[in-house]
């Protein structure tokens, strides 16, 4: 306790200096997020689909173990599982899961792209903007979403399948952990590599690797390497989105503890009922700073992109913006 205490004040003290800056990109997310809530429909309508691709590839994982190795009703096999079949039934459930994450960050891209560009096609709850740009990411820009899903996939799947070998009673070499520790860093650049090709992607509709290409040459253009490694505003919506499940934890202990629904092991029921509110509010809230961390990122491409747009369509928040980064990257930030 005293060290997570202590790290944390650690921590708030080197980031202090760096909150207005995530605040000033977080407004401006916030307010293009609010601007355009129908995202919201589509996030949390993708956290049904994942959830409900989640049971059917359970099921149907079960189902393939049990046929392809012979096993009965208690369980007892044949033979061991196929470590090929294994792995493509791992690989087609991260592929599906990223997909549909992306297709959300790819809409919040193009929406706020729209609010950026031209607010009157951007600035209700049902926008063109919205609607369209969600068209796009199922249709034209579908296939650049497929590849880049399937590279982390790729990555995801076989860390998945090094672990349970290490795991399993034939493995724990030295060389499965390096390799499972190499496979997770790869897999960590590559999303982070994904997260800015696929704002390229929604804004302009980019192939995936045109998308990589010109984010990344556009940030060393304008000497902003440095800003994009800039995660406080994630941490934040991380925080709140804790905060939130905490909140909702406590009000759910406490309708149990009203409505008398603690019986039995009067702890255990407690900790149930903290537990499913924590877990509810989490889940929902984090659904929705989904949307706040792609706009953030969309933010971060636009203003790189075409500031000038920015002060003529929304001239309080570029005034804002212009202000604050300036003020925190002087060196780096020239308009």
């Amino acid at each position: 306790g005293t060290a997570m205490f202590v790290i944390t004040v650690y921590y708030a003290y080197v980031v202090w200096g760096r909150i207005p800056f995530a605040a000033c990109n977080l407004e401006t997310a916030t307010t293009a997020v609010k601007s355009n809530l129908g995202l919201a429909f589509f996030a949390y309508s993708s956290l049904f689909v994942m959830v409900g691709w989640s049971a059917l590839w359970t099921v149907s994982f079960v189902s393939t173990m049990y046929v392809t190795c012979g096993c009965d009703g208690q369980a007892q096999c044949e033979k061991d599982p196929s470590e090929a079949l294994a792995f493509f039934m791992l690989l087609s459930y991260y592929w599906t899961f990223y997909v549909i994450s992306n297709v959300i960050h790819v809409t919040v891209a193009g929406t706020v792209g729209t609010w950026w560009f031209v607010p009157s096609e951007g600035s209700s709850c049902c926008s063109n903007g919205v609607r369209d740009s969600f068209v796009r990411s199922v249709t034209t820009s579908f296939g650049s979403i497929c590849f880049g899903s399937l590279l982390v996939a790729i990555l995801e799947a076989s860390k998945q399948m090094i672990k349970n070998l290490r795991e399993s009673e034939d493995g724990g070499g030295v060389l499965l952990c390096l390799a499972e520790c190499l496979l997770a860093c790869l897999q960590d650049i590559m999303e982070y590599f994904n997260k800015w090709a696929f704002v390229f992607v929604g804004l302009y509709g980019y192939t995936f690797v045109e998308s990589g290409k010109n984010v990344l040459n556009l940030f060393k253009t304008r000497g902003w390497t440095t800003i994009i490694t800039d995660t406080l505003a994630n941490s934040v919506l991380g925080m709140l989105s804790a905060a939130v499940g905490l909140i909702t934890g406590l009000v759910a202990l406490a309708i149990a503890q009203i409505q008398g629904m603690v019986f039995g092991d009067e702890l255990g029921a407690s900790a149930a009922a903290f537990f499913i509110g924590f877990v509810v509010g989490t889940v929902l809230t984090s659904t929705l700073m989904t949307l706040v961390s792609s706009a953030v990122n969309t933010v971060i491409v636009c203003y790189a992109e075409a500031p000038r747009e920015f002060q003529e369509n929304h001239p309080k928040l570029a005034e804002d913006m212009r202000t604050t980064w300036r003020q925190f990257w002087p060196s780096e930030f020239y308009y």
